[in-house]
């Protein structure tokens, strides 16, 4: 029962957690000049940086949802949060600057740590693999 429960919970944390990465990176996607400005004028941050994490935030946002290199992808978005709070948020404070930037942070660490399988095409494609080992045969 309690099995059952954590990866409910856990499925439904890394979909969250992919909607709001994907959603942020098509944001800064379809506006790239814009946001690699941002980054170099306002933010003091070297402008191809912008991509970088326009892609991270939008392909690890993708595979968080379809449930593809969870922990990877989980990984990726925690080092962004990171940044993103090491370079700009901290200095706006706790409200306002980077509370939800922690809140995607300890998100992401979970997904690390533990994976999400419930729904998952890595489960699908684990589960076709095992299945396909033959348990007697033992070379």
């Amino acid at each position: 029962m309690t099995q059952s429960r954590t990866e409910w919970g856990l499925l439904l944390g890394r979909i969250v957690l992919g909607i709001v990465m994907l959603a942020h990176g098509l944001q800064k996607m379809f506006a790239l000049g814009q946001v690699a400005q941002m980054f170099t004028g306002q933010m003091g941050l070297p402008g191809p940086l912008a991509y970088v994490v326009a892609v991270v935030e939008t392909v690890a946002g993708l595979l968080l949802i379809v449930g593809l290199w969870v922990e990877i992808a989980a990984a990726a978005v925690g080092l962004v949060m990171v940044g993103a709070i090491a370079t700009v948020k901290w200095k706006a404070g706790f409200f306002g600057g980077y509370e939800l930037d922690l809140a995607l942070l300890g998100l992401s660490l979970v997904l690390t740590l533990s994976g999400s399988r419930k729904w998952a095409l890595s489960s699908l494609w684990s589960k076709k693999a095992s299945s396909e080992e033959d348990p007697t045969d033992a070379s």
